[in-house]
């Protein structure tokens, strides 16, 4: 009897955790597609992300990790399977796709779907014209070494400020972060090398290294974040 369960093992850059790293990953993929190869449909996949407002670095068929993180979003914000895998019938969701709608109008702003495990940089006309995934609170127990407390790993939920940056990296108590825009008291968003699928972080709020930079130019302190369920 065939397993209705084909199990695959891929070398495949950065898919499951993103880093930007080549990782060698066990996926259980059920009525699994094969991956597209074909360097012409990937650069119109990558073309189509990019216009509906997901990051990526380049549409010349390479599908390079940031390729792969705004897969990974596209998948998020549509409800899909979350796999970071390029295949022929997401390419046709891409065709039919509309940018995502903000949750909140008004000056421009960021807002973190905590649901969904994305942030959209939404302009002064209300329309959302960047995307990319993060990885918030995990919710789970960690012991914090610089209050030596239990604490829970959560995110904040509501509206908030931007308060200060730091243009750099930093090496904080629960490890080391990249470009950090604080919006309350210890809490950032930040570049990590690890942006898995689900919210993993102590708290702050995780977008990919290939976004923090140019995220960081676009958040001035003072800017408006939203984040909520």
């Amino acid at each position: 009897m065939k397993s209705k369960l084909s199990i695959f093992v891929l070398l495949i850059p950065a898919i499951f955790v993103l880093t930007g790293m080549t990782a060698v990953t066990t996926f259980a993929i059920e009525n699994s597609e094969t991956t597209l190869r074909d360097k012409t449909q990937i650069a119109e996949a990558e073309q189509l992300l990019s216009e509906l407002g997901y990051m990526v670095n380049d549409t010349d068929g390479r599908l390079d990790f940031m390729s792969r993180h705004a897969v990974m979003a596209f998948q998020k914000v549509e409800g899909l399977k979350r796999t970071g895998v390029l295949t022929s019938s997401l390419l046709e969701r891409l065709r039919e796709a509309v940018t995502p709608s903000p949750k909140y109008q008004g000056p421009a702003h960021i807002e973190v779907d905590i649901t969904r495990q994305v942030l959209f940089m939404v302009d002064e006309n209300g329309k959302v014209n960047l995307i990319v995934p993060v990885s918030t609170g995990s919710g789970e127990r960690y012991y914090d070494k610089s209050t030596r407390k239990w604490e829970v790993a959560s995110t904040p939920r509501g509206e908030y400020s931007i308060q200060r940056k730091i243009n750099g990296t930093r090496t904080a108590p629960l490890g080391q972060i990249f470009y950090p825009s604080y919006f309350r008291g210890g809490w950032a968003v930040h570049g990590s090398n690890s942006i898995p699928p689900r919210p993993a972080s102590h708290g702050c709020v995780r977008v990919p290294r290939g976004a923090d930079q140019r995220l960081f130019k676009l958040m001035p302190v003072g800017m408006k974040i939203y984040l909520y369920d």
